[in-house]
């Protein structure tokens, strides 16, 4: 049978995205930062738009008869009881899936420590840490405050602080150059006494004096050399190392405060809120006296502003709307702090909400909290389960307590296998597989029983 083309007439059905629609989830997913170089790009080509002056920002504008400024948002008050929390209606992307882009800095390195295996503790620790970076990626807050403020010891947050600074790319939340330098060096295993006494006279290299260096290290010349090139090949400031815009300051999306009813009040940041609105005197001026020509141009931008105008809108209540499920749901951590995290998953929110899973997805995506623990990104608040045999869930974090209070309580001449771990917690009701325990047992710190008996021997026998 000879090959050859031939046409077909067929009906199929899908799903496409048009110009507008893209444009609606892109804001949804927009950083506050990223939100304002958009409009302000967006007033630039649009001319009958203009932001709102500072002095009304937060305000809400009057309703004009064509209803082309943004309503205004009632704040959601959220009581003490399930009945009293209040959740504004808004709407849905209807879009399940579009390509995304390379997330921001703070959110992958959100996403390393969640895969860490770190505990809820921890976690919050390390969500300070990557709120207090600067545009160099180093730390702004001193550890001693955040221990302060979570009332945790310091050396539990410096804890943390290492083992993250050890997070792509490396040398972030360093508080100086130098340990910034040595992480990186270490981690390409280039960090020996002689690099060592050259990180610390770093005033020296910057004087060129390389003779001094090369006495004081102990090298020659042609060492100090490679040494010298390995220092140039490191990133002194990591946090400009990605393609984004330079860290800024974290600037919360949303406030959360405590009524003197113990009722918690979620409201929008006036200060990140949106605020463009249509430039109605020109619209009016034009109007009177465009010829049909620029009525088209008018019709036109009058559209897309409008449009762009409701997607800010329907911006703002879907934030708050996914923002009160959430604190709805994880309302303990407001007051035992992150022994009060339970269960949550992006689905158990998008069901309660009656949204597309991958709009709480792009809501959550790069916003941050005002709480009364500290600014905090929503992505925080969602932390992964195993079901039980009754269909309960179990948070990852509190099954790693569970398996550290076992080998820690255990006989240290017959310690616990990842077996034995695996049999109790099933007696427990939690459905988990062995390979499961031992991926826990190594992110909290344990090496398997054999080692930890190995290790008890060697113990024993020095003493």
């Amino acid at each position: 049978m000879g090959s050859g083309y031939r046409q077909e007439i067929g009906q199929k059905q899908g799903l496409f995205i048009n110009a507008r629609m893209r444009q609606s989830l892109q804001i949804l997913q927009f950083s506050n930062t990223e939100l304002q170089e958009f409009l302000a790009n967006e007033v630039e080509k649009n001319p009958v738009l203009e932001p709102m002056d500072d002095s009304d920002a937060g305000i809400p504008p009057p309703q004009s008869k064509t209803d082309d400024r943004i309503p205004s948002l009632p704040h959601s008050n959220i009581g003490p009881g399930s009945q009293n929390w209040t959740s504004d209606s808004g709407l849905d992307d209807g879009v399940s899936r579009i390509a995304g882009t390379v997330p921001p800095l703070r959110e992958r390195l959100f996403e390393q420590l969640i895969l860490s295996g770190c505990s809820l503790e921890e976690r919050e620790i390390g969500a300070h840490l990557i709120s207090g970076l600067d545009g160099a990626g180093r730390l702004s807050i001193l550890p001693e405050k955040i221990a302060a403020w979570l009332h945790v010891p310091v050396g539990h947050v410096d804890t943390v602080r290492q083992r993250m600074m050890r997070f792509e790319p490396a040398g972030l939340f360093a508080l100086s150059l130098q340990e910034c330098l040595r992480v990186q060096l270490e981690e390409r295993n280039r960090m020996d006494p002689a690099m060592a006494k050259l990180l610390d006279h770093l005033d020296m290299l910057a004087r060129y004096d390389l003779k001094g260096l090369c006495q004081l290290c102990e090298v020659d010349l042609e060492d100090m050399h490679g040494m010298i090139s390995d220092l140039r090949s490191l990133n002194p400031k990591p946090g400009m190392e990605t393609t984004d815009e330079c860290l800024t300051a974290v600037i919360p999306d949303i406030l959360l405060e405590q009524s003197p009813a113990s009722e918690w009040i979620l409201e929008l940041n006036p200060v990140t809120t949106p605020n463009v609105v249509l430039n109605s005197a020109l619209i009016t001026r034009l109007s009177l006296r465009a010829q049909p020509k620029e009525h088209a141009f008018l019709s036109e931008h009058l559209t897309n502003a409008n449009w762009l105008i409701r997607s800010l809108q329907q911006r703002s209540i879907t934030i708050l709307r996914v923002a009160t499920e959430i604190i709805r749901r994880q309302e303990k951590f407001l007051t035992q702090g992150p022994s009060g995290l339970v269960p949550l998953t992006l689905r158990m929110v998008a069901e309660s909400l009656g949204v597309h899973e991958s709009t709480v997805s792009r809501v959550s995506a790069n916003k941050y909290i005002a709480t009364t623990r500290g600014t905090l990104p929503l992505k925080f608040f969602f932390v992964a389960a195993l079901s039980g045999e009754n269909g309960e869930m179990h948070s990852n974090a509190a099954i790693q307590v569970k398996i550290r209070q076992m080998i820690t309580n255990e006989n240290p001449a017959s310690p616990l296998s990842d077996d034995i771990i695996t049999t109790r917690l099933r007696k427990d009701g939690i459905d988990i597989a062995r390979r499961t325990v031992a991926k826990y047992r190594e992110s909290i710190g344990f090496p398997n029983s054999v080692q930890r008996r190995q290790r008890a021997v060697g113990s024993s026998g020095f003493l």
